[in-house]
């Protein structure tokens, strides 16, 4: 047994007595003689149990038994196992002490068979307890607590301490459990988890309130400088370890968005912390994710009619104006994603169809010389394809188009004026061009290749 054992009493023979009796089942034992030295070790240590004397001066057992407890609970952590020990037998002082909370009760002097069963019955219970304390507030992917406990723990936070409500989400989350499996998944969030630990202080509170959110109160984080820091920090090790566990041609653009709230004299209520919290992250997903808002109370002006009117007629003429650009779109894959999503509801929802494309480019060259190959792709497809066509460079020598509006029997039409404008550009004989498609339609979806 590798117990790690304190012994506080004021007798010195009593202290020898058990710290040989200890060390013989090769216990750990550390003596001290009175209650203020106990509370002073245990800022510092993490013993497994402790045998605590009833009389001493100063500061008897029970004094020190209540301050301990104080003290764990100030400092959030587990409750160490206590066996009072006397020299009295007296039963109202074993029912005090048991009805205090002590693990056991042991009188002096000491049989040894006793004290030893005693001490492992304590610390065998005790763990279980702790075991079970664990199971019902902790989320078990994470290690962080559970929704529940977390809610309680930083409405406590936020009532008693000034910091800040930070709720985080996982961007596009759903692309790794939709194309690499719920498997990658979990070990994309149990890395997650790594990195918030790794960048949070030790008093920190952090809970997993479902699925890809968590929630924290941080008493760091209350200025634009530390949460900036913190979200770059976040999405610059999230983006390597998703690139070490998925390869780094996965291609979803996974991050993470933050809200923040942070606590004041004024508004420290958890309900309208969490709420504002809420609204700066659907504000930094709006604004474009991997990023953050911190939420801030602004004055608002009542608004007239004709302001509505004037800002209405601006604004339509702003995104009315059309570019000098030809052709297709390129997007990035953000923007992609949206109007993708966009046509494929249309098309489900109010019927037309769509053709999607996947070119694949491939050649004996390498290095910077095909790059420049690729791009020149990407030029041909932009300038032969429609403005309502859009394209996504999907990998470096992969581009990915979507084509509303254009039925399967026009396809072919479509791949022969690509091919056409590319064999124009010259580079058609040092390359080859594999293409594959799928038709969309409320109906159905197809696809074929070559």
């Amino acid at each position: 047994m590798s117990y790690w054992i304190v012994i506080v009493d004021d007798e010195p023979f009593c202290l020898t007595n058990a710290k040989n009796l200890l060390r013989e089942q090769n216990m750990r034992v550390s003596c001290l003689r009175s209650g203020k030295d106990l509370l002073t070790f245990m800022e510092t240590h993490d013993p497994d149990l402790i045998l605590l004397d009833i009389l001493m001066p100063e500061m008897d057992g029970f004094e020190t038994y209540h301050a301990l407890r104080v003290c764990e609970g100030k400092k959030g952590v587990p409750q160490t196992p206590v066996i009072f020990l006397t020299g009295e037998d007296n039963h109202e002082t074993e029912r005090r002490g048991l009805k205090a909370g002590a693990s056991d009760f042991i009188h002096k002097p000491f049989d040894k068979d006793i004290l030893i069963k005693r001490i492992n019955n304590a610390i065998i219970n005790s763990k279980m307890i702790e075991n079970l304390t664990e199971e019902a507030t902790l989320d078990k992917l994470t290690g962080f607590l559970n929704k529940s406990s977390g809610t309680e723990k930083i409405s406590s936070l936020c009532q008693e301490s000034v910091g800040s409500l930070v709720i985080m989400d996982l961007d596009n989350f759903k692309l790794v459990n939709d194309l690499y499996g719920h498997d990658m998944g979990d070990r994309i969030l149990v890395a997650f988890a790594g990195i918030v630990r790794h960048n949070v202080r030790a008093d920190d509170v952090v809970s997993r309130i479902g699925g890809d959110e968590f929630m924290g109160f941080f008493s760091d984080l209350t200025d634009d400088h530390a949460v900036a820091s913190f979200a770059k920090r976040l999405n610059t090790e999230l983006s390597e370890e998703a690139a070490s566990m998925m390869g780094k041609e996965h291609g979803i653009p996974l991050g993470i968005s933050i809200g923040v709230a942070v606590s004041s004299d004024e508004q420290n209520a958890f309900q309208i912390l969490f709420r504002y919290a809420d609204s700066a992250l659907y504000e930094a997903k709006r604004q474009g994710k991997h990023g953050y808002v911190i939420y801030k109370q602004l004055l608002t002006k009542q608004d007239n009619d004709n302001d509505l009117e004037q800002d209405l007629e601006r604004i339509t003429q702003i995104v009315a104006e059309r570019g000098e650009g030809k052709g297709a779109m390129i997007l990035s894959q953000e923007a992609f994603t949206w109007n993708y999503q966009y046509i494929e509801r249309f098309v489900i929802r109010y019927g037309g169809v769509a053709t999607r494309i996947l070119f694949s480019i491939s050649s004996d060259e390498q290095g910077v010389l095909f790059s420049e190959i690729v791009s020149e792709f990407g030029k041909s497809l932009q300038n032969t394809l429609r403005k309502i066509d859009i394209i996504l460079q999907w990998q470096h020598n992969q581009y990915f188009v979507v084509l509303p509006q254009l039925k399967q029997k026009d396809m072919h039409r479509v791949i022969e004026r690509v091919l056409g404008a590319w064999e124009k550009r010259g580079y058609h004989e040092r390359v080859r061009i594999d293409y594959v498609t799928s038709f969309l339609s409320a109906e159905n979806d197809q696809a074929e290749g070559k």
